[in-house]
């Protein structure tokens, strides 16, 4: 077996890397009152064609005007943005989305505990070349980001651990280039190059008990966010709205019902949470998934108890079946199955 060992060009201190032919750039311009429905003058850059790194469109995602606005000035002016909100918001779907429209690659990382230097960074790595083995250099996604035209996500910003955190911070100036100490090189960064993140918490830590493994942030680093935004819950009658487009199902006058009670079931456990009665609240998430599991039971108070109720805490279960007894003016634990959805519902009553 023979194994050699493959070597940049070294020297003395760190050289810049050799420039390759940086990949297109944009090339068309998107008016954002025509793509968001938002109202404003602006024009945006985009990309006339989908790469393979473009997400998927999702057409019955609502923008919140501010957000949006605040993520097309990080496309086109280069700025770092960070997104926080409580989670279910659709913060990481909101930048996504706004990408998905732009056709702008776009990659998402997850900052858990197990994510390390060597990960974004990169790594020597034994690899097959002509037949035989040789040690070679393996960028991680930083780099490889670096030189591209992509939007790179840092999901779960709050929850880094610390010595990864201190290698993005070099990232946050606006024309960071990147060191690579392991090639003695200096990475500039594509122009299209873009960096956002996302976070529950900003850099605060795990205050109020919900998001267990968030971190204290440095606010050095925080400082060098050029843009904050915050991402809230949306109004009642478009998170409905969204939850009948996820769920075609309950499109009808019924349905519409149904659903509308659900957003209120949600809307109180979020006024609960935030005047302490409770310590877990309802997502927009999870009343898709309350819809969802609707659908396939054919009662929507069984769903509700799969859905949610189980997941909180034993004393705080009763408040939580009187935001539903309120808005169904039933006992979440009574039989009422939903005529015409699921397979379970047959011809029963609808769910109130």
């Amino acid at each position: 077996m023979t194994t050699c060992t493959a070597t940049a060009g070294r020297t003395d201190g760190a050289a810049e890397a050799e420039p390759a032919p940086p990949a297109p750039g944009p090339d068309v311009r998107l008016a954002v009152k025509n793509v968001f429905g938002i109202e404003s003058s602006l024009t945006v850059p985009a990309f006339a064609e989908p790469s393979e790194h473009v997400p998927e469109t999702d057409p019955a995602y609502r923008f919140n005007p501010d957000v949006t606005l605040a993520l097309l000035a990080g496309f086109t002016h280069n700025r770092r943005v960070l997104v926080q909100g409580l989670h279910g918001t659709g913060k990481s779907t909101h930048i996504e989305q706004v990408a998905a429209r732009l056709n702008w690659p776009c990659v998402r990382v997850n900052l858990d505990g197990h994510l390390s230097r060597l990960d974004l960074v990169g790594k020597d790595a034994v690899v097959l070349r002509e037949g035989r083995q040789v040690t070679a250099f393996q960028e991680g996604i930083i780099p490889w980001a670096l030189r591209r035209p992509v939007a790179l996500i840092l999901d779960e910003y709050d929850a880094g651990r610390p010595d990864v955190m201190f290698i993005i911070q070099r990232l946050l100036e606006r024309e960071g280039r990147f060191t690579l100490l392991d090639q003695n090189a200096v990475l500039r960064p594509h122009p299209q190059f873009r960096l956002f993140a996302t976070a529950n918490t900003v850099g605060l830590g795990n205050l109020n008990g919900l998001y267990h493994g968030a971190q204290r942030l440095n606010h050095a680093q925080i400082d060098r966010w050029n843009i904050v935004a915050a991402l809230n819950y949306l109004p009642p009658e478009e998170e409905a709205a969204i939850v009948r487009a996820r769920v075609p199902a309950f499109a009808d006058e019924a349905g519409r019902e149904l659903v509308t009670a659900m957003v209120a079931v949600a809307a109180l456990t979020r006024e609960g949470f935030r005047a302490g009665d409770l310590s877990t609240l309802m997502s927009p998430r999870t009343v898709i998934t309350w819809a969802e599991n609707t659908e396939i039971f054919g009662d929507c108070a069984t769903a509700f108890r799969l859905s949610f109720l189980n997941r909180c805490d034993e004393d705080e279960r009763p408040v939580v079946a009187e935001y539903f007894q309120r808005c169904f003016g039933r006992e979440p634990g009574e039989p009422g199955r939903v005529s015409g959805h699921g397979p379970l519902a047959g011809r029963p009553v609808r769910g109130a």
